[in-house]
């Protein structure tokens, strides 16, 4: 079996799809049961790419009231039958990679979720973009932040909203940590340390290949420990410095990273310490340290459940689905234009971007780079 990043997250986290999805939060993150049921407008989907993350994301979306799949673009013939036979969806919702732009001409698709291999996410957005429909792209949006740009500049120019998948920006356990932050109950804050790592397996995988990849572990999980320092500690980093190491050149080719530790500084004088790796498996861990309290996170990341303690305790925040909170959100981002607690437009993706060109500078260079 394919040892993937997200067969990892499966496999070391009870399976999403078996979770109690909560809808609505209400007070102090508990459900809201009170709630009458939903009449309001729908986001209609279509999913382009229709793999294993396709997949879940289409399995997700089965209990959400503000967002509904109703479209799919794939280059293979018979997964679109599939999932036509599977989710419903009529024969004129369905394209492949050479016709979809004539998304353009069809009113019943409002947004285009692209969930392909990272060197394709720039064009397809764009393309996206061009026929009028709201992007949403997985992450990393992109191979770098030159890229990241065009596709914000892209869909500024064709006004549509761009967002990115960043799934853990909605889930429970993490807005209460980021909640407890802001209300200054860890002090002053010192220290983010962020592991993220599995063992790859397949070597033949497109994660494996730089033409479609655009790198290794850094943009395929260690993202997620890049990301985690800025929301975690809430500020922007100034300066960034790492170090790779390859212990098997055979199957981690020139452009491929195989393990990379990465080290940020921030301008209150925080600094995080964090390890992006294809080579060693139990690594979904975030810890957070301030001088009145700190936060631990493990599994930090998977698809649930997410588990936490701090200073204070266990968190026991509501177990959710992460897809399906996260395209509810979504829906109301694009069709309400609601404000999430952590951004996930393409600003925020261009930001991740512009600080994985500096990490892999600093691993060419050997330098400390400063961030702009």
């Amino acid at each position: 079996m394919k040892n993937t990043r997200r067969h990892f997250l499966h496999k070391i986290t009870a399976s999403a799809l078996a979770l109690t999805v909560i809808p609505r939060l209400g007070m102090a993150g508990l459900p809201d049961m009170t709630e009458a049921p939903y009449d309001g407008p729908v986001l209609r989907v279509a999913i382009m790419g229709l793999g294993g993350y396709g997949t879940r994301v289409a399995e997700a979306m089965k209990d959400c009231k503000k967002a509904k799949l109703v479209g799919v673009i794939s280059g293979t013939p018979s997964k679109v039958k599939a999932w036509q036979e599977k989710y419903g969806i009529p024969e004129k919702n369905c394209y492949n990679y050479d016709n979809f732009d004539n998304i353009k001409n069809n009113p019943d698709i409002d947004a285009v979720y692209v969930i392909t291999p990272n060197a394709l996410h720039h064009s397809q957005a764009i393309r996206v973009a061009k026929a009028g429909k709201h992007v949403i792209c997985e992450k990393p949006m992109a191979l770098n932040a030159k890229e990241g740009q065009e596709m914000v500049d892209a869909c500024k120019k064709a006004n549509v909203k761009l967002l990115v998948g960043y799934r853990m920006h909605f889930e429970p356990h993490t807005l209460e940590v980021i909640r407890m932050r802001q209300a200054g109950e860890f002090g002053k804050i010192l220290f983010f340390q962020g592991l993220c790592g599995f063992k790859a397996g397949d070597p033949g995988q497109w994660r494996l290949n730089k033409e479609l990849a655009g790198g290794g572990s850094l943009m395929d999980i260690g993202i997620y420990a890049l990301n985690g320092a800025r929301y975690m500690i809430g500020e922007e980093p100034v300066w960034v410095t790492a170090q790779e190491t390859k212990t098997d050149p055979q199957k981690f080719k020139p452009g491929v990273d195989e393990t990379i530790q990465f080290q940020l500084g921030f301008p209150s004088g925080a600094v995080a310490s964090c390890l992006s790796t294809y080579s060693m498996n139990n690594l979904d861990k975030f810890f957070l340290n301030g001088d009145k309290g700190f936060a631990e996170m493990q599994p930090s990341t998977g698809y649930g459940p997410i588990k936490g303690r701090t200073h204070k305790g266990e968190l026991n925040q509501p177990v959710v689905v992460h897809q399906t909170l996260q395209m509810e959100e979504m829906s109301d981002i694009i069709l309400h234009g609601k404000q999430p607690v952590v951004p996930v437009n393409g600003e925020e993706g261009v930001r991740d971007l512009k600080i994985m060109d500096a990490i892999y500078e600093a691993v060419k260079t050997g330098k400390k780079i400063a961030l702009k």
